[in-house]
């Protein structure tokens, strides 16, 4: 079985030749944008997201903007969305404390973005790691899937906190960024949680699940 360096060393030279410029299939212009695009995305597709933002940010282009709307203003341009509800007022509260706290820029620590309406751990990584290139990992369903998979984590890392902080203690700094891109990308299409296209993987050689089964 391969050394854990020899899997991150594999992984690493196998997306920088096939996904060298893996990035968020979101789309946005500026950190605000993107900020919303994630908010939005939680428990639903980066496809209809992207269905809907256009006109939420011709509509409201600004956290101020934005805060001056009302939630059922918000709400009826993102009513597509999954818990269009709860995100409406999340957009609502946290374009408002943008506005009031933070003079409408979307702050660069995790411990600032986390006091946002609708953004957790996960969330905030996501801004420094896209916006701020900061070595931020965010740990998602499919970070965590592929993660145990291929066996680059420890059995014991049973929280997407502790998966976060062995991913990032092994990637290279430099590299954080986009290997969270390479991970996300690999199980939304390749190492699917139902029928993972193991015949078709470039990550056979160093994975754990399909090793174990041979």
């Amino acid at each position: 079985m391969s050394s854990l360096s020899t899997k991150y060393q594999f992984i690493i030279e196998y997306f920088q030749k096939n996904n060298p410029n893996a990035k968020s299939e979101l789309l946005y212009n500026n950190s605000f944008e993107l900020l919303v695009a994630v908010v939005l995305s939680a428990q639903c597709t980066d496809k209809r997201v992207n269905m809907v933002t256009p006109t939420l940010f011709t509509q409201y282009p600004t956290a101020k903007t934005m805060a001056s709307a009302s939630v059922d203003e918000i709400f009826q341009l993102i009513k597509s969305i999954s818990y269009p509800n709860n995100k409406a007022k999340h957009l609502h509260d946290l374009a408002e404390k943008l506005t009031t706290n933070f003079c409408g820029t979307v702050p660069q620590t995790r411990e600032e973005l986390m006091t946002l309406s609708g953004v957790g751990r996960k969330s905030a990584n996501v801004i420094l790691s896209v916006c701020y290139h900061q070595p931020a990992m965010a740990v998602d369903t499919h970070v965590f899937r592929v993660s145990h998979r291929l066996g680059i984590v420890s059995t014991g890392a049973k929280t997407p906190e502790r998966v976060e902080q062995e991913l990032v203690s092994n990637f290279p700094d430099e590299l954080i960024a986009v290997a969270h891109h390479w991970l996300i990308l690999h199980g939304r299409y390749v190492c699917t949680a139902i029928k993972p296209q193991c015949q078709t993987c470039g990550l056979n050689d160093i994975c754990e699940k399909r090793n174990l089964k041979n």
